[in-house]
This record gives C-alpha cells, structure tokens and sequence, in this order.
C-alpha cells in the first residue's frame, strides 16, 4: 500500500464513520499520512482526528478511537496504534510502508511527484530584464509544469543570448506583461483566446506572477550552466545570492557538490552491485539472521574482521567508486554505520517529503525550497550509500537487495529534483 492508497483509506474510515452517525464532520478533500515522528511508531501516521476533533465537537482520542475501530477492518492495515493526544500510527500488512515508498519511487523515476493529469490551471510568468530572474522564473516554470498547470512564461524585454545558451533559461516572449498576456496556450503571440460553443475561452483566465528576486552581481554565466544556477536558486529570493568559483569547487563545503556526488554515488552503487551480481528489490533494509536467496545463506555475518578490508570487483566503468575507495576519499568521509544500523528513518521521511516539496515550491512560487530540499536528501543519504554493499566475505542478502533498492530511490529523487532546476545529475563525479 502506497502513502496515496494509505490516505485514501483513510478517508474512507472517515466517511464510514460520518454514514454511521458517529461523526458530524465534512469529509476532508485529503489525508496526509507520513512517517511517524519521535514517540510514534507503525509505517505511517496521521493527526487527522485532531483536526476532525474541533468541527466533530469531541475529544481527539474519541476522535481517534473512532478511526481506529474502522482502520482495522480495511484491507491492508495490519495494526493501528494511538499515540500522544490522538495521533494514529498504522502498521500495514505485508510489505512495510517503507519498501512501498521505496516502490512506488522507483516505479515513477525522476517523475516521483509529478501530478499525471493537467490541474487546468494556468500561470503567466513575467520577469524583468535580470539573469537572476529569468533563471528563477524557468526553474519555477518547470516546477509548475510538474504540478499539472499550464505555464507561460515572458521577460520585460529580450533576454541577453547567453542566458538561453549558457544557462538554459528560456522565455516564451518579451514586452509588456500587458502583451504577454496575449500569448496563447500555444505560444503564439497576438492570438486572441479561442472560444468554444458557448462563445466562452476555451483556457481559464491566467494568474499573474511576477518574479522579482533580488538582483544577481557580477555576471554568473562564466561559472557555466550548473553552477550558475544552482548559485541563483539555492537562496531564498530575499537572499543576495554569492556569485563565486567557491560553486564549482568539489569538496564537502558546497552543497551542489554534495548533491551531484550523492546521486553519482547511488548510480556506481548500481553498477558495482551488478558486477556482484544482485540487484534492488524493496523491502526491509535491517540485516536478518538468515535469507534463503542468499548464496551462502548459512554465513550470514563477515568473515573478515575488519570492516575495512573489503574484497570486491574492480569498477566496471570508468569513474566508479566502491566502498573502500570512497571511505579514503579526501573529499568526503562519512562514517560507515555498523551493519546492524537501523533503518534509515530519517532518509525515509526526506524522500516522502518530496511531492509536499514540489507542491510548496509551486504554491509559494520559491524554487529555492527544492534546492535546499535537496541538500537534505544527499545528507541524510551519503552516510547510508557506504552499507549498501557487502564488507569484506560478506554474501549479498535480501538486506541489500533492500539497502540498493533505497539507493537507486534517492538517485531518482536528486535526479529528478535536479532536472526541475535546470542542472546536469551526473552518472560519474
């Protein structure tokens, strides 16, 4: 069961509940479930009976309770716990939440958080004649266009050729947001709206948005394409961004390092564990005592007492990176967890956290809270990426067939997420 399938079931609990006369509320459009917080517990939670607890004139564990009884009789859900002033923790059954998360990102790709269909919205951009706006305006354009709404985007005059060339920031038209504006939903200038049957436009009247952040000096294109952008979109719009070399240095202090190199981690760890001869397959990432899939499935710990020694194929491709090379890179050095780690809670919820992201990018029109979203997916996932693989003589399990699985998620997610602002997610760094 997927986070969407979760919610929708949990709406259901709703409206049985309201049908049998125990709750007189109005069924919300939405429930959001995500992972538990501290003190919590189960795949998902929810606090949908305290916001129901209000309108419904009873106690959020009343509330709560209600829910419960109803929860437990749905397909699907294993457990449903009540935690705190009337949180729901749901356990599901079968697959965990996480291996369905896992799932569902690699089933979408870098499209993990697009909407499918169109919203029928439509959004006019319009900037001034200024790098930094232009660039905004194209991350924000193509954010928007994920989101299902229909986009238009102008300049209030003709864009400089490099910010095309250089930067890949493109605009429909320029002029006047007056002229713009009669820029049809095709792109062509001066069309007037078409009408259909009814003599009504047949495409809803747009909303406005000028996009006017704070000016960029000195020029940014001499840093090239993904640089420069990344160095106009990572600060909130308010922020004077820092046009410096200091965005194409690769060490641990940039973050648009960091996020590149994270996703060309994930992207070798796929290649290394092909020449292992295992491949992803969601599910529990915490080692068990014996897997049946395993080669050896009666050693199911290291041989080899140090976890530093490790044995394995040389890169396949150039530019791939195992684990022991990575652990002496001068670069960056995270500290392998032992393999009893616990589940990456904390990656988990960054990766389910990404549609919210891109839905507030496009809600507050702010491309910055994807870059600095990110910068959070790479930092929980560097550390996590070195147990991916096996250490040492140890066999490959369904733990990491797990742990890749997770991995190739969050290379989908950088990926995609990279994409949306314009910049390059490398296969190699």
């Amino acid at each position: 069961m997927t986070p969407v399938e979760l919610s929708r079931t949990v709406l259901r609990a709703v409206r049985r509940a309201v049908d049998d006369g125990e709750l007189d509320v109005v069924v919300p459009a939405g429930a959001k479930v995500t992972p538990p917080g501290p003190g919590g517990c189960g795949d998902f939670a929810t606090n949908l009976a305290l916001q129901l607890a209000g309108p419904a004139g009873q106690l959020p564990l009343r509330v709560a309770e209600i829910l419960r009884t109803r929860l437990l009789h749905s397909d699907g859900i294993g457990d449903v716990v009540i935690t705190g002033p009337g949180f729901l923790n749901i356990s599901l059954q079968g697959e965990g939440g996480h291996a369905a998360l896992v799932r569902e990102i690699l089933e979408a790709g870098e499209r993990y958080g697009h909407v499918e269909r169109p919203t029928g919205q439509v959004v006019q951009l319009h900037a001034p004649h200024e790098v930094r706006a232009v660039v905004v305006m194209d991350a924000l354009a193509r954010v928007l266009r994920s989101q299902g709404v229909l986009v238009r985007t102008s300049c209030a005059s003709r864009p400089e050729p490099e910010w095309a060339q250089v930067l890949g920031a493109h605009v429909d038209a320029h002029g006047t947001l007056e002229a713009a504006a009669h820029v049809d939903a095709h792109g062509i200038p001066g069309a007037a709206a078409r009408l259909d049957a009814h003599a009504t436009p047949d495409t809803p009247t747009p909303l406005h948005v000028t996009v006017r952040p704070v000016p960029a000096t000195p020029d940014p294109t001499p840093l090239g394409r993904d640089a420069a952008r990344w160095a106009l979109l990572h600060p909130a719009a308010h922020d004077r961004p820092r046009i410096t070399a200091d965005h194409l240095v690769q060490r641990e202090s940039n973050p648009l390092f960091r996020v590149r190199y994270a996703h060309a981690r994930t992207r070798a760890l796929s290649r290394n564990a092909a020449d292992l001869g295992f491949h992803p397959e969601p599910g529990d990432t915490h080692p068990r005592d014996t897997d049946p899939r395993d080669t050896n499935s009666g050693d199911t710990h290291p041989r080899n007492t140090n976890p530093g020694d490790t044995h394995q194929p040389r890169p396949a491709h150039p530019g791939d990176t195992h684990e022991p090379r990575h652990a002496h890179h001068p670069r960056h050095t995270p500290q392998a967890p032992p393999p009893t780690a616990h589940p990456p809670t904390a990656l988990l919820n960054t990766l389910a956290a990404h549609p919210r992201t891109l839905q507030a990018v496009a809600a507050h029109h702010a491309p910055d809270r994807l870059a600095r979203h990110l910068v959070t997916v790479a930092d929980a996932a560097l550390p996590f990426l070195v147990t991916v693989l096996p250490r040492g003589a140890e066999k490959p399990s369904a733990a990491h067939r797990a742990r890749l699985a997770l991995a190739e998620a969050v290379g989908a997610v950088l990926a995609g997420g990279l994409s949306l602002l314009g910049i390059d997610a490398p296969e190699h760094l």
